[in-house]
């Protein structure tokens, strides 16, 4: 943003401002210190350049160059000015890219932020999606929680979120992938290991281990106790991560919730765990895509979250 300092200054010179051949013209002299090397490397004849470099000292009110019968040198000033003027020019190609990227949906880069209990189990069908639908797509991956993924939303450092909904903000659009069911994940000796049709009462009388506070993950499973009538879910151990609490419980220290998408990959670890599965209806969680609300690429999004739909149907989920 423009500080009140060269508002000021553009205000003064009024409509009188560089223009970008001016701009070039300086540049490559600057960097060739020579009319006709600088000429032949912008494509511009000798006379122009000289005559674009000298409008450009008027404009600013400051000699630019040291013309000699020899060669040519910056001055003082054109010294200062010539970092300027390869700055500028330099973002207005990176305008004109980001234009192109626009312009050719799909391309470009897409900063993708995701959920810890999300991320380790859709990301392959995310990042093979890509590679093979959208091969142009520069695909960058933050791995964070909900707050701060909608906070990068929100300040534009993300483009779009993978994460469990509803998030309950108007600003966010949200477009629903798949849901889930959760299952329990118990020790080999526990009473309700490998069982299924387990009533969500039983969670009641569960020692049930926990992520720390921050992951939606944990919210939910919180909801899902209360649902189920428990008052309060007395919490003695967590864990930063899903693989961490699956450890635990095949410690012995209790038993977890794990969405399906995470049961194969995390219950592989160890030869100390069951699965048992609820009575219909089964607790489950939504995962969608998230997108700023009347976002430019919104188009974009939508076509993504589509194919993406069809990407995890292989998975055990259901599509909505």
């Amino acid at each position: 943003m423009a500080t009140p300092k060269a508002v000021t200054a553009v205000a003064k010179r009024g409509a009188r401002q560089p223009s970008l051949a001016q701009l070039r013209a300086f540049a490559a002299v600057a960097e060739h210190l020579h009319f006709r090397d600088a000429a032949a490397a912008i494509g511009m004849s000798q006379p122009a350049l000289s005559g674009a470099v000298s409008a450009l000292e008027d404009v600013l009110g400051v000699t630019l160059l040291e013309r000699t019968t020899r060669k040519v040198l910056l001055s003082s000033a054109g010294e200062r000015l010539a970092v300027r003027a390869k700055a500028v020019l330099d973002e207005v190609g990176a305008l004109l890219e980001e234009a192109d990227a626009v312009r050719a949906p799909f391309t470009g880069a897409l900063r993708l932020g995701v959920i810890p209990t999300v991320a380790p189990y859709l990301l392959p069908t995310v990042i093979a999606l890509v590679h093979e639908k959208y091969p142009d797509l520069d695909l960058q991956v933050h791995e964070e929680q909900t707050s701060s993924l909608l906070e990068g939303l929100a300040a534009g450092r993300l483009d779009l979120l993978l994460l469990a909904v509803p998030l309950g903000v108007p600003v966010v659009t949200e477009l629903p992938l798949f849901d889930e069911d959760f299952v329990l994940v118990t020790p080999l000796d526990h009473w309700l290991g490998g069982r299924e049709g387990i009533p969500r009462e039983a969670l009641k009388e569960l020692n049930l281990l926990l992520l720390d506070e921050g992951h939606c993950l944990r919210d939910q499973a919180l909801d899902i106790c209360r649902e189920a009538g428990r008052a309060d879910a007395p919490v003695t151990t967590t864990a930063a991560g899903l693989s961490t609490l699956v450890q635990l419980v095949a410690g012995g220290l209790g038993v977890t919730l794990l969405p399906r998408t995470a049961v194969r990959v995390e219950t592989s670890r160890s030869n100390q765990l069951l699965t048992g599965y609820f009575a219909d209806p089964a607790p489950t969680r939504r995962i969608a895509l998230a997108m700023r609300a009347g976002a430019a690429r919104g188009a974009e999004y939508e076509e993504l979250a589509l194919a993406l739909k069809e990407a995890v149907r292989p998975l055990p989920v259901r599509v909505v």
